[in-house]
C-alpha cells in the first residue's frame, strides 16, 4: 500500500482578543480553513507570528504557504491615512510578519495561496493598495464568479465558482505582478495571479466557507496542496 506523505502548509496565526475557548488573547486559525487545508490533502500548520522572524528556520520542512483572512491592513503601509471609521483591528506586528513572510515566498518562490486579507496584504507587500472601505461591502455576500483565465492552473473543471465573501476592503491599485484573473458583478477584483511565482494565486473570497458545497473551491485548495507536494520542502 501506498501512504503520500501530506505536504505541511504553513498558515500565519491571526491575533484575537479573546475566544470561548482561551481565559485571555489568543492566536487563531479558522476551523473550517485548516479543515480545507486537511480535506484537500495538506497538513495546516499555524505559525505565531513573531518579530524579526527567520523564515529560513521557520518554515524548514514546509512545502507552502497560505495567507488567511483577517482584519485590515493599516493604510501606512500603503501610504495613506486612515480615512474610514469602519477600519478595525489594524495591528502593527501583525502586518509586519504577514508582509516579511509574502516577501520570504516570493524570494523563494515556494506556492502560495492568499484568502481575503491575505490577498490584501499581498498586494500591499507588492506596492499596491486597497480601498479602506467599500460603499456596499460584501459581508455574507455568496455570488457567482467567472475565472476568466488559469482555470486549468487552479484545479478547475469549470471556471464557474460560488464565491462566499465576507469583507469590506478591496484591491485598488495593483501591486507588482498582481494579475487580476476574476471580478465580482460591481467591478473589482475577486482573483489574482502572482506573476512573481512558478505557482501563486490570490482569492478575495473564502474556499473554506462553502467547499463542502461547491466542488470548485475544494479544487483550488486541492491544487494548491499538490503543488506544494511537487517542490521539496525548505531545509
Amino acid at each position: 500500500m501506498t501512504v503520500t506523505k501530506r505536504p505541511r502548509i504553513a498558515i500565519l496565526g491571526r491575533f484575537a482578543e479573546h475566544t470561548s475557548a482561551t481565559r485571555l488573547s489568543a492566536v487563531v486559525n479558522a476551523r473550517r480553513l485548516l479543515e480545507v487545508v486537511w480535506a484537500a490533502g495538506g497538513d495546516p500548520i499555524t505559525l505565531l507570528p513573531v518579530e524579526g522572524s527567520n523564515w529560513d528556520e521557520r518554515l524548514e520542512g514546509f512545502a507552502g504557504v497560505l495567507m488567511p483572512g483577517g482584519a485590515d491592513v493599516d493604510p501606512r503601509r500603503y501610504g495613506q491615512e486612515p480615512a474610514s471609521d469602519e477600519l478595525y483591528g489594524i495591528d502593527p506586528l501583525q502586518d509586519e510578519v504577514d508582509i516579511s513572510i509574502v516577501k520570504y515566498a516570493f524570494d523563494n518562490d515556494l506556492p502560495l495561496l492568499t484568502i481575503c486579507r491575505g490577498t490584501q496584504v499581498t498586494n500591499v507587500a507588492l506596492g499596491g493598495s486597497l480601498v479602506q472601505h467599500m460603499t456596499e461591502p460584501h459581508r455574507h455576500h455568496v455570488a457567482p464568479v467567472v475565472i476568466a483565465e488559469h482555470t486549468l492552473e487552479l484545479g478547475l473543471s469549470q471556471p464557474a465558482v460560488s464565491a462566499s465573501c465576507y469583507h469590506h476592503q478591496i484591491i485598488d491599485e495593483l501591486g507588482s505582478g498582481v494579475k487580476p484573473i476574476a471580478f465580482a458583478a460591481e467591478g473589482h477584483i475577486e482573483a489574482v495571479k502572482y506573476e512573481g511565482l512558478s505557482w501563486g494565486y490570490g482569492l478575495q473570497w473564502h474556499p473554506e466557507d462553502n467547499y463542502g458545497d461547491d466542488a470548485a473551491q475544494l479544487e483550488i485548495v486541492r491544487r494548491f496542496v499538490d503543488e506544494a507536494r511537487g517542490r521539496k520542502p525548505r531545509d
